[in-house]
């Protein structure tokens, strides 16, 4: 009897609890994954108002306005070209919406300033298994180095600035690694 529990707490003793994955530790990984990666633009959808914006930051002008009164042409401007790359990869905007006040029309832009994606607000961390973890968190991009009318445009119906993300860590020799970011 005495070897038979002498043995069970040999087995409990032996096992390891696997160890705690504290949120400051679990976002600082997922930073660093960001880091890691390829600095990028993004996207900004530009509306009728992004276009007045642009147009009054002269990132550009108007080079043609066609007889229906609200199709036109814009060329980028030389501060323009520093700062955007337009999605049909010339330099002339085409606007071309269904009537004056179509709310629906716009155009997509690329900004040229290269940032790292950032990672935030992280949610419970949960347990898949006892060797696996997932955590949602909100991935938002980094308009630090964006001119303040760009960084307005930005902000306008239509952009998607953040985005929920999904971010798996694995036990790997009782440590935990992040393994992917979904």
């Amino acid at each position: 009897m005495s070897v038979a529990i002498l043995g069970v707490g040999m087995m409990v003793g032996g096992c390891k609890s696997a160890p705690e994955l504290p949120k400051d530790k679990a976002l600082s990984m997922i930073q660093a994954h960001y880091d890691a990666a390829a600095p990028s633009g993004f996207e900004i959808r530009v509306n009728n108002d992004g276009m007045v914006q642009g147009a009054t930051a002269k990132y550009w002008q108007r080079t043609t306005i066609y007889p229906n009164k609200y199709w036109a042409d814009f060329k980028l401007t030389d501060q323009g070209k520093k700062l955007i790359k337009l999605s049909s990869g010339t330099d002339t905007i085409q606007w071309r919406p269904n009537g004056p006040t179509d709310p629906d029309f716009g155009i997509i832009v690329t900004t040229l300033a290269l940032n790292h994606r950032k990672a935030r607000d992280l949610k419970e961390i949960q347990d898949v298994g006892s060797k696996t973890k997932t955590v949602e968190f909100t991935e938002g991009v980094d308009l630090s180095g964006l001119p303040e009318m760009l960084v307005g445009m930005a902000h306008e119906p239509g952009n998607q600035l953040t985005t929920t993300r999904t971010a798996t860590f694995v036990l790997d020799n009782n440590d935990w690694k992040l393994q992917t970011v979904d």
